[in-house]
């Protein structure tokens, strides 16, 4: 153990924590790699803690799915006005009140959804595991405040750890490929929630923030219940099943019976968990996580024909337990499953069978005349339609085409490269198989060796023979998880022997700190695009604001609104105005007179034209509003800030990976000298932009004071109520002066 390290990390932490984790320790309740794991999560609740302090707005970048694809967002979480943003480019594409959270339910690696009442779910992806720890937790005071009817409390108002009603250390159950295995962790039970810190693993790496996992107990799908044990219990869930365990440590150095802390974390949970009330029954040969054999196939690819070779997993060989037929009909050796996703402690769904393996498709060695071509996914007219259509005298065969030339540009490459390393009839990859099969996918079009991928994050742009932005975004997705690298590492064999995809996995657990560094190529790549977009969106709200400010005409327009609506209301029998909200500007044409065509902004019209025909032309003075605007002074402010966090990653990430030692290659040293060039011009760049940005806060802020608008009012609002208003001030005054 790094002793620098250990020193650091319990260094930042209160005497109570230390002597706590200690004891743990002295009792034999955690090893000493599991203390460190454990000071880690304090070390990070506490940061966590602090960070939420300074301010009761948050903005994360978020990857959401939407069409086929992932899309960069902002999520926006202001607990000052109760709302949840969802934010492109500037521009506010949805809002969710607090109330409409139900529930955060926690996914794979980054990924995380957050379910609406009312409304279909966001399936979303965080940056990193940190931000992924925050966005959680912050919708989790969502959460419970709607779930107990309390105000939603800002998190500067309440600490991390202040609602922790009982924690202790479990083991959960997961599968893995060859065996059931138990995987100790830190649970902690909130009101509401079941927050898992895992603190069991002993290949983790270092530099990794540690494994966290929420479940949410407040969604109406969960239940608690006792198993055959005493020892152990399950929490199921819509999606999962949790089988826990009372360690055995901890079952050594407890005088009371076991049963009863099973029965104290039952009857808890129980308690912090409403709908889940009477479900906590001991069932009959319940078995928890733990499948019949039945239910699962061994995970293989069938590849071509040629001699199968051995897998050397773990100094020995894993053939005879792996290396079986995919036949529905063979069973797999006792205790074989598939696996969870790695990075978090999700068990096989206890509803589903899991699907059939995937099938890998193989590179084959062609002839250039059966290559295969891209497909061109048109769409076809149907057959009832054709003969009275063209389509139905048309004789494509008279056609002649150049084949050649077709071939030569839309032919698919094969990846020639890894044939020779595809040779085992049932070759087992030693990833998960989801994940495996989709990184496969991507693999066949990433025609790049494993052996040069290192070299390839060492060149910052993609002109210069770098990866492509969607080759790091998928490399990201796809990035090891420490469970992942804890089996990598343990690969005794040649690399020649593995599947491509197991060849590439293995190769990226060997490269430190790969996270940092696509993210790293990522960001530098996107933040110069991102500040050239803002820069005009900014100015424009700036040149707006200021148009606003100084328009005579439009106010004298105003006060011909507030004479006329004065007049009609005392008419009314209502109280006289001295001033009115901009919003009321879209009221003018809803007010119809006497004639269904005449409305209040007619009776306006008319009235500027019989005393100062001038005004009409008040629109001159607001050229800046003449198109209904898209971004919002929200979103551009929270776009700014966004490219504040990423640039001080950026630094971070350069200090992180920069060469310790003074041997460092020329290549590394020109990525370095390059990348600290770009990040002193990039600084220089996002400094005039913030201090634009603040400009047009500054005067923004001076019109909502100006025409008596509450500070809180979005630009997107305000200036679309000027905008609509100035459209359809034009629309009457040509139907009133034809």
């Amino acid at each position: 153990m790094d002793n620098t390290r250990t020193q650091d990390t319990f260094s930042q932490l209160s005497q109570e924590k230390i002597l706590k984790i200690m004891n743990m320790v002295k009792n034999k309740e955690v090893s000493i790699e599991g203390a460190l794991h454990l000071a880690q999560k304090e070390v990070y609740a506490e940061k966590d803690s602090q960070d939420l302090l300074t301010s009761s707005q948050f903005n994360f970048i978020i990857y959401k799915y939407k069409h086929y694809r992932w899309q960069k967002r902002i999520l926006q979480i202001d607990f000052n006005t109760k709302t949840i943003f969802n934010i492109e480019k500037g521009i506010i594409k949805k809002q969710f009140p607090f109330s409409q959270v139900k529930a955060c339910e926690d996914t794979e690696r980054r990924r995380f959804s957050i379910v609406f009442h009312g409304r279909q779910d966001y399936e979303l992806e965080a940056v990193s595991l940190d931000d992924k720890r925050k966005i959680t937790y912050l919708l989790s005071r969502v959460i419970q405040s709607n779930l107990y009817k309390r105000p939603a409390e800002s998190c500067s108002e309440r600490p991390a750890e202040y609602d922790v009603i009982h924690e202790g250390l479990l083991d959960l159950q997961q599968k893995t490929f060859t065996s059931t295995e138990w995987v100790k962790y830190l649970v902690q039970l909130r009101e509401g929630e079941l927050t898992l810190y895992c603190i069991g693993l002993g290949g983790q790496n270092k530099n990794a923030d540690p494994i966290t996992n929420t479940i949410n107990l407040s969604s109406g799908n969960v239940s608690v219940s006792k198993e055959n044990g005493c020892s152990t219990f399950s929490v199921q869930t819509k999606e999962h099943n949790y089988l826990f365990r009372i360690p055995f440590t901890v079952q050594k150095n407890r005088t009371e019976d076991v049963s009863k802390l099973q029965n104290e974390w039952v009857s808890l949970i129980e308690r912090y968990c409403p709908l889940c009330k009477g479900a906590s029954l001991p069932q009959e040969g319940s078995q928890g996580c733990i499948s019949s054999e039945g239910d699962y196939e061994d995970f293989t690819v069938p590849l071509n024909e040629q001699k199968e070779k051995a897998l050397h997993f773990g100094g020995s060989s894993a053939a005879t337990s792996l290396n079986k037929s995919s036949s529905p009909q063979t069973k797999p050796a006792e205790g074989e499953a598939a696996p969870a996703s790695p990075s978090l402690p999700l068990p096989i769904s206890k509803a589903e069978v899991p699907p059939a393996p995937p099938v890998f498709p193989q590179p084959c060695s062609l002839s250039s005349l059966t290559k295969r071509t891209k497909a061109f996914h048109w769409d076809v007219v149907p057959c009832d339609k054709i003969p009275k259509s063209v389509w139905g005298s048309c004789d494509p065969c008279k056609k002649k085409i150049d084949v050649s030339r077709l071939c030569d540009q839309f032919q698919i490459q094969d990846m020639a490269v890894f044939s020779g390393n595809e040779a085992s009839v049932n070759q087992h990859i030693m990833l998960d198989r989801k994940v495996a099969h989709n990184f496969n996918i991507f693999l066949k079009s990433f025609r790049i060796k494993p052996s040069e991928l290192k070299e390839k994050l060492y060149i910052i742009h993609e002109k210069s023979g770098g990866l492509t932005d969607e080759q790091i975004t998928a490399l990201r997705r796809y990035m090891p998880t420490p469970k992942d690298a804890e089996r990598y590492q343990s690969f005794k064999g040649s690399p020649s022997e593995l599947h491509v995809v197991d060849q590439f996995m293995l190769e990226m657990c060997k490269i430190p700190h790969l996270g940092q560094r696509l993210d790293l190529l990522l960001t530098i790549r996107e933040l110069p695009v991102s500040m050239r977009d803002l820069e005009p969106l900014i100015n424009q709200k700036i040149q707006a604001s200021k148009q606003l400010q100084s328009s005579q005409k439009f106010v004298a327009v105003l006060e011909y609104i507030l004479a006329i609506g004065n007049h009609l209301n005392e008419k009314a029998g209502k109280e006289k105005a001295k001033g009115f909200r901009l919003s009321s500007l879209t009221k003018l044409p809803l007010l119809r007179g006497k004639e269904r065509t005449f409305t209040l902004l007619h009776a306006l019209v008319e009235q500027i034209f019989l005393h100062e025909p001038d005004l009409a032309k008040f629109s001159q003075e607001l050229t800046e509003f003449e198109a209904v605007p898209d971004a919002s002074m929200k979103g551009l402010s929270a776009e700014v800030d966004v490219l504040k966090k990423e640039l001080e990653n950026v630094i971070q990430c350069r200090r992180l990976i920069k060469p310790k030692t003074i041997k460092a290659t020329p290549q590394e040293s020109q990525f370095c000298k390059e990348l600290k060039d770009l990040i002193q011009k990039y600084e220089g760049d996002l400094s005039q932009l913030s201090k634009r940005c603040d400009e047009m806060k500054k005067l923004y802020s001076n019109i909502l004071v100006k025409f008596g608008e509450p500070q809180d009012l979005d630009s997107q609002e305000l200036f679309g109520w000027i905008s609509s208003f100035i459209s359809e001030f034009r629309k009457a005054c040509a139907e009133v002066m034809p």
